[in-house]
């Protein structure tokens, strides 16, 4: 099957609002975890007693591409001495996880299929030539106990087993060797079938189950297009039949399906777990890259410029385990939470919030998304997703200007020692198509042949109008292109410091309440729906200042709180009846919005 290819952090960097949000990634907590956090300061990898399996891994996935993106140099050190501590404690017959042989097999070996996925981040960013051997060694090991039967796939590992295959066809490319394809046959074997668990998706049960697990099902939607080569069987697209299935019974105003850590229904006021996002667009990202649809880009986009920025805080120093669609107030709850299988706090913005496990793994979604900015393959060198990037090869240079998605306007700079296609994706919703001033018909790419020693600018632009979207219950979201908008709540922040797990929580790495404090009991009134646009502000999802609003007509309803609880909205309203006139109401970007009413029902 054909594929694009991804340029490395050498060839690809980021500009303009992307680079700034890396930027403040970078000055956040993705770039301080190691100073502050001890399950990766003291890290069983690198030789500490703290945690020793998925954590230090998930938070390399983003830190390394972070890092080499924005060219910092102690960024960059800092991932190479965990890489460094890593190899020289792989042991002789290539185990790498920090265990002793005797627990090998209790040992969840997720992590295996986990590290040479980073390994191979490591080495594209990189290109430290010592890790194509670290992978071999690693991976021959784990086929050799796999197949005499001294470890076996459990837990995690059988449900994550297509992970390994990152590294797989990293290694299928370097080396080609038999006991590669008997590794993928031996992990589909003892790996979980998905398809076989759908009917499980369709009546989700306030039950922990690996079969709904939110993660592992986001992570999922890739087995496929991952495996399908080196497992020698036709491409399917199962990702959408599974997909559909999810969407119908638990999707979301931000298409992401509902999760809070298990699938939890189809209500706004359930939540969905961060690493189940950036997993998603890990996943979107492979699925384009394996299948060149153009659907898997332009979903990419929606989870990378709504769901990803609602559920970190602006300066990124705290993020959610539990982002809501409907969420007017993220407090502790003092007594059952909201969730089907989650904690108390795990809706509050935080170093820790619930489980550690996105503190470490969400680091790893603008970096990779930034990556996806071009692609190539044997003919082609793609715009995929049109943010402001820079591509720069021994061949030819591409400068992409833009403020998108807060703006549709595209201007490429492309100078050319040699002749080459280059091709510009058009998302489904583009209307009035122009290239140079001219309208174009409408198409899924523009292409233009760039000639040998040439220095070409295309000016690209196209119109998103603004619509109403159906939810269940009779509500409506209000979306426009790949921006899906919600009504902010303003809130006041309290800030939460204490000690827990030998981590002394402290501004800015503590917790925060946000308290709503402004009316979020509104329905939509009018058809009207106004664009205006304004300046992409120094945080480009501010929760103050967003690039764009939306301007509507709405009304005060007696929505009323969901029984049980004071700070948290019903999941529909009580009632639909007008408490007073008609207003103007001003709807911003949902990933501008920390608290929000993104699902609201339409009266007269």
């Amino acid at each position: 099957m054909g594929k694009y290819n991804f340029y490395t952090t050498n060839e690809l960097k980021p500009r303009g609002w992307l680079k700034r949000q890396l930027e403040i990634q970078a000055e956040g907590l993705s770039g301080n975890l190691d100073k502050v956090w001890r399950d990766i300061k003291d890290s069983s990898w690198i030789g500490g007693d703290a945690e020793g399996w998925e954590r230090v891994p998930y938070w390399l996935d983003g830190f390394i591409p972070l890092a080499y993106q924005l060219e910092n140099e102690d960024m960059i050190k800092r991932a190479k001495k965990y890489i460094d501590a890593i190899i020289e404690n792989q042991k002789k017959d290539g185990w790498i996880c920090p265990c002793d042989e005797e627990t090998r097999p209790t040992y969840d070996n997720w992590a295996v299929q986990l590290i040479t996925k980073v390994l191979t981040v490591y080495y594209e960013c990189s290109g430290d030539e010592r890790i194509p051997e670290v992978i071999y060694k690693t991976l021959k090991n784990y086929y050799d106990l796999l197949k005499n039967g001294t470890i076996t796939l459990f837990r995690w590992g059988q449900f994550r087993w297509f992970e390994t295959f990152i590294a797989l066809n990293f290694l299928k490319e370097k080396y080609n060797e038999e006991w590669i394809y008997d590794l993928t046959k031996i992990l589909k074997e003892q790996g979980a079938d998905y398809e076989s668990f759908t009917e499980l998706w369709k009546r989700p049960l306030n039950k922990w189950t690996f079969e709904t697990h939110i993660v592992n099902l986001t992570m999922m939607l890739k087995y496929e297009a991952v495996s399908c080569d080196l497992l020698n069987v036709p491409y399917e697209d199962k990702a959408e039949k599974l997909i559909s299935v999810l969407k119908e019974y638990n999707g979301n105003s931000f298409d992401s399906f509902n999760g809070d850590e298990c699938l939890s229904g189809l209500s706004p006021i359930h939540g969905t777990e961060l690493c189940a996002i950036v997993e998603q667009m890990y996943s979107y990202e492979l699925l384009y890259a394996y299948t060149k649809d153009p659907k898997w880009a332009e979903r990419l986009e929606v989870l990378a410029f709504n769901a990803l920025p609602a559920t970190v805080s602006d300066d990124m120093w705290a993020h959610q385990y539990d982002q809501l669609s409907n969420q007017v107030n993220c407090i502790k709850f003092p007594g059952k939470p909201i969730f089907t299988t989650n904690h108390e706090d795990a809706h509050l913005f935080g170093l820790e919030p619930n489980f550690g496990c996105c503190t470490a793994n969400f680091n790893q979604g603008f970096p990779k998304f930034a990556l996806s900015a071009f692609v190539y393959d044997d003919t082609s060198v793609i715009s995929s997703v049109p943010v402001p990037s820079k591509l720069k090869t021994d061949d030819f240079e591409i400068e992409l200007i833009t403020e998108y998605p807060f703006e549709n306007t595209f201007t490429y700079e492309i100078k050319s020692a040699k002749a080459f296609k280059f091709k510009v994706r058009i998302p489904s919703f583009a209307k009035n198509i122009k290239l140079d001033g001219k309208i174009i018909d409408k198409k899924d790419f523009i292409t233009v042949d760039v000639k040998e020693n040439s220095e070409i600018t295309l000016n690209i632009s196209y119109e998103a109008e603004p619509y109403f979207t159906d939810r269940p219950y009779d509500l409506k979201t209000v979306r426009c292109g790949s921006l899906i908008f919600a009504l902010p709540v303003k809130y006041d922040k309290e800030i939460i410091e204490y000690e827990a797990k030998g981590v002394e929580r402290k501004f800015p790495y503590c917790d925060y309440h946000y308290i709503g404090k402004t009316p979020w009991n509104y329905a939509y009134t009018s058809d009207s729906l106004k664009i205006e646009k304004k300046e992409v502000n120094e945080v480009p999802f501010s929760s103050e200042n967003p690039a764009l609003v939306i301007k509507t007509k709405g009304v005060k309803i007696n929505w009323g709180l969901e029984e049980y609880y004071e700070h948290v909205c019903a999941k529909v309203p009580m009632e639909r009846v007008p408490l007073g006139e008609e207003e103007e109401i001003t709807l911003y970007p949902y990933g501008n919005a920390k608290l929000r009413m993104t699902e609201m029902p339409k009266i007269k």
